[in-house]
């Protein structure tokens, strides 16, 4: 499988790395307004941290190569 740039996922992959950054930042607000509080701060900036690396991936159009590496494992 080759990988090739597709600036649709570039797009979408930079609107995903903003939201994780924004989940990052504001996680004691998100918390307090919409979780339980202190004990969610950890798991919203966790949320966050795997949203950024999501967004990395989508961005670089690598998430289509390590879907396809992982689904040819089991549909070969």
């Amino acid at each position: 499988m080759n990988w090739t740039f597709d600036l649709g996922w570039f797009i979408g992959g930079l609107v995903i790395l903003i939201a994780g950054g924004l989940l990052v930042v504001f996680h004691r607000q998100i918390g307090d307004n919409l979780a339980s509080g202190v004990r969610s701060y950890d798991r919203i900036k966790l949320v966050g941290v795997i949203t950024i690396i999501v967004g990395f991936l989508v961005t670089a159009n690598l998430h289509t190569l390590i879907l396809g590496a992982i689904l040819g494992l089991f549909f070969h």
